[in-house]
């Protein structure tokens, strides 16, 4: 299938947020309207280290991909962090998902980034097979806590 990734503009909100809302519903969370504008607002500004780009597949748009950089105290090089993948449930399995991924892994090697990594949840084993295939498990399990 033929996609085309591309970065977020101004005009693009209309079409991003109901694929962030459908993110937040395969994740069973409710981010707030304001936190949602303010990253909005963050992947707009080129003084940010966030990112965001859209799969679109024949001018509608299929997906979306969200990334930071942040310092490592193990590289000289930034970390890219993909924090955020999703493609609408009619058009999983086309290749959408890896084309996102791969964006994402093109912008951090021109960004001369020492690492691009991410996390999922441990039940989602239909994503996990592509991951699985396109990047290597670390080992490690994340611990938080939120303040």
């Amino acid at each position: 299938m033929s996609f085309e990734i591309r970065p977020v503009t101004p005009d693009d909100h209309a079409v991003w947020l109901p694929l962030w809302r459908g993110y937040q519903t395969f994740y069973k969370t409710d981010i707030p309207a304001e936190v949602s504008d303010h990253s909005w607002a963050r992947f707009l500004d080129p003084a940010e280290p966030m990112y965001a780009a859209i799969a679109w597949q024949n001018n509608k748009a299929i997906g979306l991909v969200h990334w930071i950089y942040h310092r490592s105290c193990w590289t000289a090089g930034d970390y890219c962090y993909l924090q955020d993948l999703f493609v609408a449930p009619d058009t999983r399995g086309t290749g959408a998902g890896r084309k996102l991924i791969e964006h994402v892994y093109d912008h951090a090697t021109n960004a001369s980034a020492a690492r691009v990594y991410w996390l999922t949840q441990e039940d989602n084993v239909t994503a996990m097979k592509l991951y699985d295939r396109i990047g290597d498990k670390s080992g490690f399990i994340q611990y938080r806590k939120m303040l």
